[in-house]
């Protein structure tokens, strides 16, 4: 096939997204693809226009990547793409929708509030002292690899958070700061039968899983399968799917949990799409059960070929 693989980007996990990028091309080049890369920016829209070409894989991470946005234009122009369309991709984004969706299909969530920035950091401020105790988390609504995230565990803390999640999106997100163990389940399948690889425990180096334990060489440790049992790893995988679908996504995601101390857990997002180095998270899973990164990526294009099929 013809694959023209999206990369970069703009957004703040675009060093991430190059990695990604890199990791696709050599894997379907590896398959026998003809491979056209493309560093993506909205600026140079004509590139997408333009594409004549079998598939896209998106390589992207965060706003115009992960959102919707991209895959709108691709729908638009009528060029099949890898993973979930635009409305999966923009639910999941916004993590205050996605929460709504998670609870209401019985999946345990944190305590939260979601606060426009045109309220101003002091109206905020006040409302999240009388709804919250520290330690919380302030995020910005939609963002990835916890950009604009900060663990508030003093009072004088609030107003600096505030600005610093605003600075990435125009929604804070202020929610309980769930302590626990770090879990992430990856889902892959064609629409109605997914299935969900082995949970991996995240074991950060720093004391959250922040952006330097995720991208940075020796920033935390994947022990897969996690070191849980059975019951609950059969809990999360369920919720894992659940999650994946109720969002609507389609061919694959990474869902992230907490397992907080009442050993109960507590879903944090999904990622429609997740890192994708070879030796990101979904990968080291899918090597648990025998495939190997090459695999994975062709599986991946070979669902989506499939789906495309279903849908014409």
């Amino acid at each position: 096939m013809k694959i023209a693989v999206l990369y970069g980007g703009t957004s703040g996990e675009r060093e991430v997204s190059l990695s990604t990028g890199k990791g696709i091309i050599q894997a379907l080049e590896n398959y026998g693809h003809e491979v056209v890369g493309i560093d993506f920016s909205p600026e140079r829209l004509e590139e997408i226009i333009q594409l004549k070409v079998d598939l896209v894989f998106i390589g992207l991470h965060g706003k115009y990547g992960e959102d919707g946005k991209i895959q709108s234009l691709l729908d638009m122009l009528e060029i099949p793409y890898v993973g979930s369309g635009v409305l999966a991709s923009a639910l999941a984004m916004d993590k205050t929708k996605a929460k709504q969706i998670f609870a209401s299909n019985g999946i345990q969530i944190a305590k939260s509030n979601s606060y426009s920035a045109d309220l101003g950091i002091t109206a905020i401020a006040e409302d999240v002292r009388k709804h919250f105790t520290p330690p919380f988390v302030v995020k910005p609504n939609q963002e990835g690899s916890t950009l604009g995230l900060t663990i508030v565990k003093q009072d004088h803390q609030i107003e600096n958070a505030l600005e610093l999640a605003v600075k990435s999106d125009s929604t804070i997100l202020v929610e309980e700061y769930v302590k626990g163990r770090e879990m992430t389940v990856p889902v892959i399948g064609r629409q109605g039968e997914e299935q969900a690889l082995p949970v991996i425990e995240i074991i950060p180096k720093n004391e959250y899983y922040d952006f330097d334990s995720k991208y940075k060489p020796g920033g935390s440790e994947h022990i897969v399968p996690a070191e849980i049992d059975q019951d609950l790893t059969v809990r999360m995988q369920e919720e894992a799917i659940l999650a994946h679908q109720e969002l609507g996504c389609k061919v694959y995601s990474r869902v992230d949990f907490i397992i907080n101390e009442q050993n109960e857990p507590v879903i944090l997002e999904v990622n429609t799409l997740p890192g994708m180095t070879p030796t990101s998270l979904f990968p080291d899973s899918a090597q648990e059960i025998g495939w190997s990164y090459d695999e994975l990526i062709q599986k991946f294009v070979e669902l989506s070929a499939s789906e495309q099929r279903k849908t014409v």
